[in-house]
């Protein structure tokens, strides 16, 4: 295996990490909406993303720098291309921390809910944009000879490309609601497991249709096989949820969206961005990588840098591993 392939493998694993990770608390920002009764009920969902919502996104930066890095041609491609989708992806992040810093920093309650809006909105939209981007990747768009984006903004909204928005929507939010029942107790726990049972249906109907057509339309014997785990996995977490068992349908639910994102790069590659006008225009591990030299400085630096990232990250989970509930918030009405 060349160097460009490995690096295709790990930018892969942190696409993976990164939607295992900031999927759930998505779903759990659009669920201070669809789950919350009061403000209290709002605050237990927030407080169970508030300590780790942040270090999440760091697996975003590493996919992106990565890109950057291992792949420029497909960087400069992606980031010019997609340049609207991946601004509003971007603003809603930004104001999304803010939403998480500011909330509490006033007491008045229009401050407080005006923020609470803001983090519903931030939430939804971006799990519905990065569904679309990668919808198109897989798919295909007009890249001419000089591997530059030649089409519209509109022409990326294609029916593949918004089912598979719609299919990431649903299951970070069926994620999101399995992850609250994991860590709330009450009443808030029991609502969040109906909930989640009811979503993970609808994501299975969106999501089956979504894999089938990409397996059909892009994919191959490998992609076949990684889309079975994440149909199984997905049944399994459903059927967990259903039977009170949140660990296993947490665990189930991750594993669904790694096998989806898994099986989303195995139909892509060798590719990395085809060209709908001509195959020959794609970009692929080879014309788009770096030389042998950057991949090599590079792979020194993730074998450093990545277990010290995963063993924080591990340990942070593990401090704030308890479950909360509306007795935890000190003014709880």
């Amino acid at each position: 295996m060349e160097l460009h392939d490995v690096w295709f493998v790990l930018i892969a694993v942190l696409w993976i990490g990164y939607f295992f990770l900031e999927g759930f608390d998505f779903g759990v920002g659009v669920l201070t909406k669809l789950l919350a009764r009061d403000r209290a009920e709002k605050r237990v969902l927030i407080n169970t993303i508030g300590p780790v919502w942040d270090g999440n996104e760091v697996w975003l930066l590493t996919a992106g720098g990565a890109t950057f890095a291992a792949f420029p041609e497909w960087y400069a491609t992606l980031f010019s291309g997609f340049y609207l989708p991946l601004l509003i992806i971007l603003v809603c992040l930004i104001i999304r921390g803010v939403a998480f810093e500011y909330r509490a920093k006033r007491p008045e309650e229009n401050w407080q809910r005006n923020w609470e809006q803001a983090i519903f909105w931030t939430s939804l939209i971006p799990a519905f944009l990065w569904g679309v981007a990668f919808g198109n990747i897989v798919r295909g768009v007009k890249i001419d000879a000089d591997m530059e984006y030649v089409g519209g903004f509109w022409e990326l909204l294609n029916p593949y490309a918004l089912l598979g928005g719609l299919v990431t929507f649903t299951l970070f939010t069926f994620h999101g609601a399995v992850f609250a029942s994991l860590k709330t107790v009450g009443d808030i726990r029991a609502r969040a497991r109906a909930l989640a049972f009811r979503l993970g249906l609808v994501t299975a109907v969106l999501a089956l249709a979504f894999l089938v057509w990409t397996q059909l339309d892009t994919g191959n014997g490998w992609s076949l096989a990684v889309m079975l785990v994440a149909v199984v996995a997905l049944a399994g977490a459903i059927a967990a949820i259903k039977a009170g068992r949140e660990g296993w349908s947490f665990g189930l639910s991750g594993v669904t969206i790694a096998a989806a994102v898994a099986m989303l790069f195995l139909a892509l590659f060798p590719n990395v961005m085809p060209s709908s006008l001509n195959p020959e225009w794609s970009l692929t591990v080879t014309n788009a990588s770096s030389s042998p030299y950057t991949l090599k400085i590079m792979t020194w630096c993730a074998a450093i840098a990545t277990p010290l990232v995963l063993l924080y990250q591990s340990w942070t989970y593990w401090v704030f591993r308890k479950r909360i509930g509306t007795q935890h918030i000190a003014d709880a009405h």
